[in-house]
């Protein structure tokens, strides 16, 4: 299939923001036959994000909820402790790319100079910018909550729900998104993103921003469970994962450690529980 893409940025000329989408002209080829159609393809755009002032990570992104991504981003990666301790957060459009600007307590910028990282990131890559090899697996503490206990048919019935809330994805085919279910075992809310690490933390930093409890429900993603997905949930507190792919070994074994509930290809037809099965019901 040939594509002819837009050759500036989709920027929105009234509002100046990133469109998540943009429309391409293309040729599309089936059984032999040529037909000159309009597709969706999802946007994907630099993300700098800047603390104090000072540029820590530059990410490949869906350029949405991204007030949810700073916030999720500096809690799932040990910046902040608390979400209380970033300040302000503004976004800035640019020609490049976006600027995240965020303005966070004296004492953590202080730790996040210390610790000397500069993160260049691509989509779907957790460990960009690691300079060793303590940095490259974090061991987060374990989940120390027993938490919501959920039947497997409130996941199942779960992972259908949450489609529902993936816009991007039924007209690109293109994104991931992580879904929050809540004690009551529905879709409470719906996070996307064209990787899937951005999208649990897009998730994670709309959660902590309502004040919600870590301890009350369970992420569900649409993709595979890697062990910086159970890393990021076990950081928070998250101490439930359900995921319609396969988890890696080293997930496994993390989601063993810090007592996280993994469970992996979560289909109509069944699932898999890879580690700690005691919060199933």
């Amino acid at each position: 299939m040939n594509v002819r893409i837009p050759p500036s940025p989709n920027i929105d000329a009234a509002t100046g923001e990133y469109a998540t989408s943009a429309r391409v002209t293309v040729e599309r080829w089936r059984d032999g036959r040529r037909e000159t159609v309009e597709d969706v393809v999802a946007e994907e755009v630099p993300i700098a994000l800047e603390y104090n002032g000072i540029s820590h990570a530059v990410m490949m992104a869906t350029p949405a909820d991204l007030e949810d991504f700073a916030l999720g981003f500096s809690l799932t990666e040990g910046i902040l402790a608390d979400p209380g301790e970033l300040y302000e957060c503004e976004i800035v459009p640019g020609c490049e790319g976006v600027q995240v600007q965020m303005r966070i307590a004296t004492e953590r910028f202080v730790a996040l100079k210390e610790k000397r990282r500069n993160l260049t990131g691509r989509t779907g890559c957790g460990l960009c910018g690691a300079e060793t090899l303590e940095q490259a697996v974090r061991h987060p503490k374990a989940v120390v909550h027993e938490g919501a206990r959920f039947t497997i048919d409130q996941i199942h019935a779960a992972l259908e729900q949450m489609q529902g809330g993936q816009q991007l994805q039924q007209i690109t085919g293109a994104t991931h998104a992580a879904a929050w279910l809540d004690a009551e075992g529905k879709i409470a809310l719906v996070r996307e993103d064209v990787g899937r690490h951005n999208a649990l933390d897009k998730l994670i930093g709309a959660l902590a921003e309502d004040g919600a409890d870590f301890s009350t429900g369970a992420a569900i993603i649409t993709s595979r469970a890697s062990y910086e997905m159970v890393q990021k949930a076990a950081t928070v507190g998250i101490g439930f994962i359900a995921a319609i792919s396969a988890p890696t070994a080293l997930a496994i074994r993390l989601a063993e450690e810090t007592d996280v509930t993994l469970l992996g290809f979560v289909r109509k037809q069944g699932h898999v529980v890879y580690a700690r099965p005691h919060r199933l019901r």
